[in-house]
């Protein structure tokens, strides 16, 4: 790598405000902690726990209203 380009990449720890994990990785943000609002211990995709309920909904209405048939 040429010298004196590139930022300076600093550790830091990632902070989950929805289910208080914690983990560290590599920024070239300065300071010690990123907080973020949900991470894959708690997003919905990556748990499993997602819902579909709306979407159905809405699949529906526009079958519905476009006279399509399933």
């Amino acid at each position: 790598m040429k010298k004196d380009i590139h930022p300076a990449y600093h550790k830091v720890t990632v902070t989950c405000v929805g289910c208080g994990a914690q983990f560290e990785t590599g920024s070239t943000v300065k300071g010690d902690e990123i907080r973020v609002d949900t991470c894959s211990n708690c997003h919905p995709f990556y748990t499993g726990r997602q819902r579909f309920t709306a979407a159905q909904g809405r699949i529906e209405k526009f079958n519905k209203k476009y006279g399509l048939k399933k």
